[in-house]
């Protein structure tokens, strides 16, 4: 069984960072499968998501709203909203990779995208783009039935869409990782449960890191995920637990490193070839 063809020399390395988008391409056949993969079942991969995201919504915005105050003149059900949209895409951006080849490997149809003579980058950036799509679409989902909560109002919406597609991206390389190292749905689900779970719980979705003692403060700020939600956050208010700059340059690390780890995994044809 082939891995995706690694480079063997310069001139394979510096085409494949510019994949070809044309239709007949190995990445647009391959990114379109994904993406058809998880719309044809869209009450499970989008609706589920949004329903979940709204009925934490109603929980707690019912229990904490006027008993919590988070940030000045805005309220609990506000600052809840975008913690529970990245939370959501996160997740859904992790199990669009990892559930694709995860089942591709269960019922032996990986040796189909394998054999193609994809290049690395064009197998990466078709997971990872199709990974981000899903979970911006379940991010909107999210918003939409939020409106009903409250105004919807995005105060910097370019920090917004940028800590969406990197926030997303990062689960988007998670979840390629563990695809490939997992080898039954045990792994997988370890995964999961031991390390995205609770990144994400852990993150600040549902209060202010500055409301916690100063060593799980400090704890918290070694979770990249922190970094993801509060600048997500600062999207929409203009306020944030730390400067937008700084979550910026821990996100786009995270995001450089893990790319680089997967990338060395696919040339290196780790549990593909062997």
């Amino acid at each position: 069984m082939n891995a995706p063809r690694p480079a063997t020399a310069a001139a394979d390395n510096f085409p494949g960072l510019q994949p070809n988008l044309n239709a007949g391409s190995g990445f647009g056949t391959l990114f379109y499968k994904e993406m058809l993969r998880f719309w044809k079942v869209g009450f499970q991969t989008v609706a589920a998501p949004v329903v979940t995201a709204v009925l934490y919504l109603l929980i707690f915005a019912h229990v904490l709203e006027g008993r919590v105050t988070v940030y000045d003149s805005v309220p609990y059900t506000a600052f809840l909203i975008p913690g529970l949209m990245m939370m959501s895409m996160l997740q859904n951006a992790f199990a669009n990779a990892s559930s694709s080849l995860m089942q591709s490997r269960v019922t032996g149809n990986l040796v189909f995208i394998l054999l193609p003579p994809l290049t690395t980058w064009e197998f990466f950036w078709a997971y990872v783009l199709a990974s981000i799509v899903r979970a911006l679409v379940v991010g909107l989902g999210i918003y939409l039935v939020a409106l009903l909560f409250s105004s919807g109002h995005v105060a910097e919406p370019l920090w917004l869409a940028v800590f969406a597609l990197l926030g997303s991206g990062i689960m988007g390389v998670l979840g390629l990782i563990a695809g490939i190292w997992a080898e039954k749905f045990d792994q997988m689900a370890a995964f999961q449960n031991f390390l995205i779970v609770p990144a994400t719980f852990l993150s600040g979705v549902f209060y202010s890191v500055h409301s916690l003692p100063p060593f799980w403060q400090a704890v918290s700020h070694w979770n990249p995920i922190f970094y993801t939600i509060d600048g997500f956050r600062y999207g929409f208010f203009g306020i944030a637990d730390v400067s937008p700059w700084h979550s910026l340059a821990v996100t786009g690390a995270a995001f450089v490193l893990l790319a680089a780890f997967a990338l060395r995994l696919l040339f290196s044809g780790y549990k593909l070839r062997y």
